[in-house]
């Protein structure tokens, strides 16, 4: 245990600062350091954890029977999605006698997955959800 005078005098000598570290404890602990330093580390440290992007799953839906011109107008939606480095589901709706037709569905999220293969990988493979829906997972490369 040092004086504070001496303390303050050695931090001077030595062109470094008299930091309190811990207020509450008895006595209080102070640490002879660059507090300019520790400051722009402590701003770098935090400012590194804002530019962290949060990656969302962005759904897109369709019907078995969607146009031609539909799937390309979603499929550039999609690829905006990826670029973005969001996660893109694809979800094909079957309603009353559509049900009975699931390989119109598997064709057509094949041929979505073909056509963006070079910017996404298939996180999960077209499978019927639940009953009435095919879903499509697809993540940026």
């Amino acid at each position: 245990m040092i004086p504070t005078a001496e303390a303050l005098k050695l931090a001077m000598d030595a062109n470094l600062d008299l930091v309190e570290v811990a207020s509450d404890a008895k006595p209080p602990v102070c640490r002879i350091m660059d507090y300019g330093k520790l400051k722009y580390e402590r701003k770098k440290k935090t400012s590194k954890n804002t530019k962290q992007h949060q990656v969302q799953l962005k759904e897109i839906r369709m019907r078995p029977k969607i146009g031609k011109h539909d799937i390309e107008f979603k499929l550039k939606s999609a690829r905006k999605f990826l670029e973005q480095k969001d996660k893109v589901k694809f979800n094909i709706m079957f309603r009353g006698r559509e049900n009975a037709h699931h390989e119109l569905g598997r064709t057509i999220l094949g041929d979505i997955q073909e056509q963006l293969t070079e910017i996404a990988k298939v996180e999960q493979a077209p499978t019927m959800a639940s009953g009435r829906n095919m879903i499509m997972v697809l993540a940026p490369r």
